[in-house]
């Protein structure tokens, strides 16, 4: 038989070990499912959107940190795929798209469904080309899928589905697999950390994502620093358990226990952080930036050395070469506002006398007491993050992942058909808002379609919840936000997928219980709060003033009730604990 340039993909692919390739068929794409069929090594994993395709295929690949692939077909197929590859090239993760194209000869005709990926696609990858003749391939699949897994991030491989199924001429299968490297900074660079470090009086140490496989050097620097860790979003399954030093989260998810230990420090140590938010910054610290992409250095806040170097080797360096300080003071005091911040949150997470409607955190902190040893959390943007920061446990197995710097709306369910694709035996637990839910909702058939046994928590609060914060901060009064639901539990039991809707809080532990032990898809339809106030650590004079002015105008138009029910659900209960 003839071997084809979409069979030579294939045969690529298999070699490399992939297993599984995100899509949906049709037209131009349909030579490679084909081939995909023929082979029989790939599960090809329908899903119902091509975006969803993508976010698949971004959380398999930030699970695994392997290579995986997602596919459409020409022109609105490959387009809606768009998003999807932004949130994984954000998150520095390798994803291959294969994008099909019209029929060569039609190209910049006009031609129905006519879009040029090739520029479309540019800003979201490490690499998009087009392959105009049969001859340019397999060289452009391999370059594409070198640089993906090198660059750690998105390869477009724009193709016509007619070039798919002309001959290979020389077929050439080859493994492409990760490399791995370490990096240290210099000599002259240590020592100046060190003698920055030495003459900091407190130090405090700010985690990103960049902490991976770094956890005992970054624990051990700390002890020999006295330095509280605080941590970004995407440090927090990194660094945040069996820690001494913890202290918390920064940012505007955060609790204020980060932010005190950042703003007093004379010192701040960055490891491996892109924290976008210059406000939570310190103005008048000494600021060190260790970072293996030296592009980095400085793009959030002014430094006084930027260094170039794995986490991991760097921290371990400078473990060896500070001079160990006996002044606890700093970490004494940051670690004292921790344990009181925490207690303030934990005392928010409680049944409240069997009161609906139920608080989030209650519901956060029932996920996480029953939820597997090892399980994987993926939240929807907007307050189901918040809760998800604040109130879920990570223990050096466990796993959080979602949009956390693209920040898409639908993220959840999507990201959970690649997390529990390519980890069949793995509790995936979706923390999904009921506007991200509904944004995508044909991916529960997916879900039921593929068996795949994730889990659904919905945080129903009748409300795109963030947006109407983001308002009230702004003195807004809340617009266009409300949403009228239907009964979610009713919609899973029609798609196959087990649904329990729960309204009050003293039937929500044996729902979870009942759900997470499901053997297929469950979906917890949980009726929460909507006023629930998720405050950052620092409300500035800006953001008072806002809620000010949300207070009034809400007053004056006629909508006086919110402010009754906002004080319900925050003020009254807080008093009382």
């Amino acid at each position: 038989m003839m071997a084809t340039i979409a069979a030579n993909i294939v045969d690529t692919l298999v070699a490399s070990g992939i297993k599984r390739v995100y899509g949906i068929p049709g037209d131009s794409v349909n030579g490679f499912t084909e081939a995909l069929r023929a082979d029989g090594s790939i599960d090809w994993v329908l899903v119902r959107h091509e975006e969803a395709a993508a976010l698949a295929a971004s959380a398999e690949a930030g699970l695994t940190g392997q290579l995986a692939v997602c596919a459409a077909s020409a022109g609105p197929g490959n387009l809606h795929l768009i998003n999807g590859l932004f949130d994984a090239q954000r998150s520095r993760v390798p994803v291959l798209a294969l994008a099909t194209h019209l029929p060569s000869a039609e190209i910049g005709s006009s031609y129905f469904q006519e879009t040029h990926p090739e520029e479309l696609f540019r800003e979201c990858s490490v690499y998009c080309e087009l392959v105009s003749s049969a001859a340019q391939m397999p060289r452009i699949l391999e370059i594409a899928m070198r640089t993906a897994i090198e660059k750690r991030g998105v390869a477009v491989v724009v193709i016509p589905g007619d070039i798919l199924q002309q001959k290979a001429e020389a077929p050439r299968t080859v493994s492409i697999r990760p490399t791995h490297s370490t990096v240290l900074p210099d000599a002259d660079g240590l020592a100046e950390a060190v003698r920055l470090l030495d003459a900091a009086p407190s130090v405090t140490i700010l985690a990103g994502a960049g902490v991976a496989g770094a956890h005992a050097e970054v624990v051990a620097l700390a002890r020999a620093l006295g330095a509280p860790i605080v941590h970004a979003l995407r440090g927090k399954e990194h660094i945040e358990y069996d820690n001494p030093f913890d202290v918390g989260m920064t940012g505007l998810l955060g609790f204020s226990s980060g932010y005190r230990a950042m703003e007093s420090c004379d010192a701040l140590l960055m490891l491996g952080t892109d924290f976008p938010y210059q406000q939570f910054y310190p103005e008048k610290a000494v600021k060190i930036q260790v970072d293996v992409r030296g592009e980095q250095l400085g793009r959030r806040t002014t430094l006084d050395l930027g260094l170039v170097g794995t986490v991991r080797e760097t921290a371990r360096a400078l473990e060896s070469l500070v001079t160990h300080k006996t002044n606890r003071d700093h970490l004494e005091s940051s670690l004292k506002h921790y344990r009181k911040a925490r207690k303030g949150l934990d005392d928010l997470a409680t049944n409240d006398s069997n009161r609906a409607p139920i608080h989030p955190q209650y519901l956060a902190r029932l996920v996480d007491e029953t939820a597997s040893d090892d399980a994987v959390f993926i939240p929807d943007v907007g307050s189901p993050v918040v809760w998800a920061c604040r109130y879920l446990t990570m223990n050096g197995r466990r796993r959080l992942i979602g949009s956390f710097t693209h920040g898409t709306m639908a993220n959840s369910v999507s990201q959970s058909i690649g997390a529990q694709a390519s980890h069949p035996g793995r509790q995936v637990i979706a923390l999904a808002g009921d506007g991200g839910l509904t944004m995508l909702l044909g991916e529960l058939v997916s879900l039921a379609q593929n068996r795949l046994p994730v889990k659904i928590v919905v945080f129903n609060n009748s409300s795109l919840n963030f947006v109407e914060l983001e308002m009230k901060a702004a003195g807004l009064v809340n617009y266009g936000t409300g949403l009228v639901n239907p009964n979610f539990a009713d919609v899973a039991d029609a798609m196959g997928i087990h649904g329990q809707r729960v309204e009050r809080p003293n039937d929500l532990a044996a729902a979870l219980s009942a759900a997470f032990e499901h053997d297929g898809p469950a979906l917890i339809d949980v009726v929460t709060a909507r006023q629930e106030l998720s405050l950052p650590p620092s409300i500035t004079a800006e953001q008072a003033k806002g809620f000010t002015l949300y207070a009034i105008r809400t007053v004056l138009s006629g909508r006086g009730e919110e402010l009754i029910d906002l004080a319900n659900t925050n003020v009254v209960r807080r008093i009382r604990g």
